[in-house]
C-alpha cells in the first residue's frame, strides 16, 4: 500500500508491510524525512510511503513511534525505526547497493561530526523568515548564516572536490539537501551568492535524479508554507 494524501486520528491503520517492501511514515513537506525519501531513491530500495497528518496523528501511528515523528520506518517484521540520520544509516547498512556512507570508519566518523556541524545552521533556514515576517531586523542573523556558508565553501575548496564526501553525492551530501532545496521559498538564495563553490555544488546536487525525484516546485513549497504559517497545514496540498 503506498499513499500521497495524509492519515488523521479517526483513520484506519494501514495494513501489514508488504513482504520484500519497507515502509516509510512521512510527510510530503518535511525536510527530516526528505532526508530518508532521497536515501530510499538514491539506492532504489523497494518501499511503499504512509503520509501522517502530523497536526492531528492517528493513534494507531503514536504506538508504533511514541514520538509521533517522521520519518519513522516499518520493517516486514514489525521493526520500527525512526530519526532521519538513524533511519538513513539503517538503510544503508541493511541494503548494500549504492552505498552512501564510506567504508573507513574515520570517514565515516568525519560524516556524522559534519552533520552535527549542520545541524547548528538549520534553525537560520526557519529563524530569518519568521523574522522578516515579524518585522525584526534580520540583518544579523543572516550574516551569520552567510558566514556558516562560506566555511562549506571553503570545506569544498580545501577538499578540491564536487561534493562533501568526495567527487560523487554521499550521505552527507542528502542530509544537507533538504534545506537547499527550500532556499528559494525561504527566500534565502541570496545566500550562496559569494560562496561559488557551495552555489556550484548546490547546482550539481539538483541534477542528481534522487533530488528530481523527491523534490517539489518553488511555487508548492510556498504555497504549502503558507497553509502552515496560518495554522492550517495542508498536507495534501496539490494533489
Amino acid at each position: 500500500m503506498s499513499t500521497e494524501k495524509s492519515f488523521a486520528n479517526g483513520s484506519a491503520a494501514p495494513g501489514p508491510v508488504p513482504e520484500g517492501c519497507i515502509r516509510l511514515y512521512s510527510m510530503r513537506f518535511c525536510p527530516f524525512a526528505h532526508r530518508t525519501r532521497l536515501v530510499l531513491s538514491a539506492k532504489g530500495i523497494k518501499h511503499d510511503t504512509i503520509n501522517i497528518n502530523l497536526k492531528d496523528k492517528p493513534d494507531w501511528f503514536l504506538e508504533k513511534n511514541p514520538l509521533g515523528l517522521v520519518p519513522t520506518l516499518e520493517t516486514t517484521a514489525g521493526e520500527v525505526i525512526y530519526e532521519s540520520p538513524i533511519t538513513c544509516d539503517y538503510l544503508d547498512e541493511v541494503y548494500p547497493q549504492n552505498k552512501l556512507l564510506p567504508s573507513s570508519p574515520y570517514a565515516k566518523a568525519q560524516q556524522k561530526m559534519m552533520l552535527e556541524h549542520f545541524s547548528k545552521i538549520t534553525p537560520y533556514f526557519y529563524k530569518i523568515p519568521m523574522g522578516r515576517r515579524n518585522g525584526e531586523d534580520v540583518s544579523g542573523l543572516t550574516a551569520e548564516l552567510k558566514e556558516k556558508f562560506a566555511k562549506l565553501n571553503e570545506d569544498l575548496v580545501n577538499k578540491k572536490t564536487k561534493f562533501f564526501g568526495g567527487d560523487s553525492i554521499t550521505m552527507i551530501d542528502y542530509m544537507m539537501w533538504p534545506w537547499f532545496d527550500r532556499l528559494e521559498m525561504f527566500e534565502l538564495k541570496h545566500c550562496l551568492d559569494s560562496t561559488p563553490e557551495l552555489k556550484k555544488w548546490a547546482e550539481r546536487m539538483s541534477e542528481d535524479p534522487a533530488v528530481k525525484a523527491t523534490t517539489h516546485s518553488v511555487d508548492t513549497y510556498k504555497a504549502f508554507t503558507k497553509t502552515y504559517i496560518n495554522g492550517k497545514p495542508d498536507y495534501d496540498y496539490g494533489l
